[in-house]
């Protein structure tokens, strides 16, 4: 089964991840990002991303391979030989506790550190303005109170033709002009350096402009950022103790259910590995051989993994409005668990108490497993 799902695996990672870091492209576009930048950004959400695909593509993988199987009427050798429903289920089960754990190492570890890191990216480049905000040839504005506009951009981040108009002083608006400046990053926050211009001050209640040269002038715009200690961590971004037992700040107290939610689906998610095996060998092992194929059996265990997999998205909604439906996440799955071993229970007991029929020369006989 490694090839198969090798083979799913990166075939449904690859579909979901290109729809996913289609989001970024305009970075590249239009704010002039490098490729670089845009490949870490897509890189961090492949953990987010394996999290829901590892149970699809295991899925995919046990009910071609033993659906393979069950059509060259190789399970009807092997239980001919002997083996039941868990001899033949033990490899898939095996590959599925496998996976199970690889997605709770990338559920409680990879996915919190991914997150974080791309939030703090995104973060870092919403301060870097010159990327983000000011774009050449159009009357940027930044806040509700600045405005800024930049004939053109050179490659090297510097700016020509610099027109800044600022009003966060309300009586005493300024606006400045420079032949070029760049933006830079300080201890203090974002600094935007002008060289070579002049700034004109207009004092309403004195009725006076003050019009000052210089050749280099540094302007304050930090208070349009975030900086990154004020940043709140979402959720998605906390490793499973910080849900649990989250700080007693206002944000973390408002958001304490839903942050313990997030801990439980974190735990209940990485078991759909093992409840989707045990839907594909149910499909493909419970009842009888049928020379007409398991067609209605696969397409209801593709609606049992869907149904199985909506309930429990549902659930993580209605369980951050009420809590006591939290226990639900682990039943919905459980049940789905024991439901399909009680198929492959039922198989093997019903082949062991088939009543005997009398052979065409008198004898009794049971069949294989008789």
């Amino acid at each position: 089964m490694a090839g198969p799902f090798v083979f799913f695996l990166l075939s449904l990672t690859g579909v979901i991840w290109l729809t996913q870091s289609l989001r970024f492209v305009d970075l590249i576009i239009n704010k002039g990002l490098s490729a670089s930048y845009f490949a870490q950004l897509t890189l961090l959400i492949l953990p987010s991303v394996l999290t829901v695909i590892l149970p699809i593509a295991l899925f995919a993988t046990v009910l071609y391979v033993y659906h393979s199987m069950d059509g060259d009427s190789e399970i009807v050798v092997m239980r001919a030989s002997g083996l039941g429903n868990f001899a033949l289920a033990r490899p898939a089960v095996t590959l599925a506790i496998a996976v199970t754990l690889v997605g709770y190492f990338l559920s409680l570890y990879l996915m919190p550190t991914g997150q974080r890191a791309f939030k703090d990216m995104k973060t870092s480049l919403r301060t870097n303005l010159s990327y983000v905000l000011l774009q050449e040839g159009t009357f940027n504005t930044i806040g509700d109170s600045l405005t800024v506009y930049i004939r053109a951009r050179q490659s090297g981040g510097e700016m020509l033709g610099i027109l800044v108009h600022d009003s966060r002083d309300r009586q005493r608006p300024v606006t400045m002009i420079a032949e070029k400046g760049a933006m830079v990053r300080t201890a203090g926050g974002p600094r935007f350096i002008m060289v070579n211009g002049n700034r004109q001050q207009i004092d309403h209640a004195a009725g006076q402009l003050s019009l000052l040269q210089f050749n280099r002038y540094a302007l304050d715009l930090s208070q349009f950022v975030q900086r990154d200690e004020d940043r709140w961590l979402e959720p998605g971004e906390r490793y499973l103790h910080e849900l649990f037992w989250p700080g007693t700040n206002a944000d973390d107290l408002a958001n304490a259910t839903r942050m313990r939610v997030e801990g439980h689906d974190r735990l209940a998610s990485p078991l759909y590995s093992l409840a989707f095996t045990l839907i594909a060998l149910a499909a493909v092992l419970g009842g009888d051989f049928s020379r007409r194929g398991r067609r209605w059996r696969i397409v209801l265990a593709v609606a049992c993994i869907g149904l199985t997999r909506a309930a429990g998205l549902g659930l993580v909604g209605l369980s951050a409005k009420v809590p006591a439906l939290i226990p639900l996440l682990y039943l919905n799955i459980i049940l789905v668990m024991v439901l399909c071993v009680y198929v492959l229970m039922r198989g093997r007991i019903w082949r062991r108490r088939r009543q005997p029929w009398l052979h065409p020369g008198g004898r009794q006989y049971q069949g294989p497993s008789g």
